[in-house]
C-alpha cells in the first residue's frame, strides 16, 4: 500500500551506508563543521517532562515521560541528535493526541546531545544499536508496569529504525509507528515482525538504503512475508524528517539542504499515527 511515489530527487544531500549492526550517515551538506564536542542535555524547570531511572541489567538510564499517568504508553525514540528539543516537541504532541497518550523518551545517549552534524554522527557511530534496543524493551515494561495496560514504539530517523527493530526485539510491544528509517539486517529482519507496524516516508528521502524510496520498499516487502498487520506511507514533495515543523526544526532542515516545508504532510502523518496507536493500544 505504499502510494504517491512519483520522481526521486535530483541532487542528493546525503548517503548512508550500513555496518554490522549500525549505521553511517555520511552527509555531503557543507564542507566542514565544527570539532566535534558533546553538550549535556539541560533541563528547564519549566518543562512537561517528569525526569525518571530506568534499570536494566547492570546499566540505569534517565528517561522523560509527559501524559496521563493510565493513559497507554507509547516510547519516542530520538533523532540522531539525542534527546533534544524536537524529539521533546514530538513526545508533548504525541501525548496529546486523541484521548491522551502517556509518552516515554529514553535517552539512549546517556546525557549528551549533538547540537551540530559532526557531533549527531559522533555520537550515532559511538551507539551499540543492541543496547539501545535493549533500552526500549526496559522502557516499554516500565510504562507496563506503571499504569498502562499496552505500549507502543515511535521513532524518527535512526528511532524509526529502532522503531521497526523492536517490532521484532521488543515482545511486550503492542504496536509500532516508524518515521523514515529502516533497521540494518543484522540488527533485526523487519520479516520477523510480531507487532502492527506503520511506517512513513518522504518521497525526495535521500538516505540511500535507509529511508529512500528503495528502502521503504523493501520495508513493504518485509512486512508482507511477517503476516502482522501494516501500513507504508510515502509523501510526495519532501524529504528526510519532514515532521520537524517546529521553528527552530525548520531552520535545522533548511541549513542540512532540506528546504521543503509541507504542513499538510505531517498533519495527515499525525493523523495515521493517532488512528493506528489508538486502534492497537486501546485496552
Amino acid at each position: 500500500m505504499l502510494a504517491g511515489i512519483t520522481s526521486s530527487a535530483s541532487r542528493s544531500f546525503a548517503k548512508i551506508r550500513p555496518r554490522s549492526p549500525a549505521f553511517s550517515l555520511v552527509r555531503t551538506i557543507s564542507p566542514s563543521f565544527p570539532r566535534f564536542s558533546v553538550r549535556p542535555m539541560a533541563d528547564s524547570a519549566s518543562s512537561p517532562f517528569k525526569k525518571i531511572q530506568i534499570q536494566r541489567d547492570e546499566t540505569t538510564f534517565d528517561a522523560y515521560v509527559v501524559g496521563k499517568e493510565d493513559a497507554p504508553g507509547i516510547v519516542v525514540v530520538q533523532e540522531w541528535w539525542g534527546v533534544d528539543f524536537e524529539i521533546k516537541n514530538h513526545a508533548v504532541k504525541i501525548s496529546q493526541l486523541g484521548s491522551g497518550f502517556k509518552a516515554l523518551i529514553p535517552d539512549l545517549y546517556r546525557g549528551k546531545v549533538g547540537l551540530d552534524v559532526a557531533e549527531a554522527q559522533h555520537l550515532l557511530d559511538g551507539l551499540d544499536w543492541h543496547a539501545a534496543a535493549k533500552d526500549i524493551d526496559a522502557s516499554v515494561n516500565w510504562l507496563k508496569e506503571n499504569g498502562s495496560k499496552k505500549a507502543g514504539v515511535t521513532g524518527f530517523c535512526m528511532g524509526g529504525a529502532l522503531a521497526v527493530a523492536s517490532s521484532v526485539l521488543v515482545p511486550q510491544v503492542d504496536a509500532v509507528v516508524a518515521f523514515y528509517g529502516v533497521p540494518s539486517s543484522e540488527l533485526a529482519d523487519p520479516a520477523q515482525t510480531k507487532a502492527p507496524v506503520q511506517a512513513h516516508f518522504g518521497e525526495l528521502d535521500n538516505f540511500v538504503g535507509f529511508s529512500d524510496v528503495t528502502a521503504a520498499k523493501g520495508l513493504e516487502e518485509k512486512l508482507q512475508v511477517s503476516g502482522v498487520p501494516y501500513e507504508v506511507h510515502m509523501y510526495p514533495g519532501v524529504a528526510h524528517a519532514f515532521m520537524n515543523t517546529s521553528p527552530e526544526g525548520k531552520k535545522r532542515r533548511k541549513s542540512m539542504g532540506m528546504p521543503d516545508e509541507n504542513e499538510a504532510a505531517a498533519k495527515l502523518a499525525w493523523s495515521r499515527f493517532e488512528s493506528w496507536m489508538t486502534k492497537y493500544l486501546s485496552a
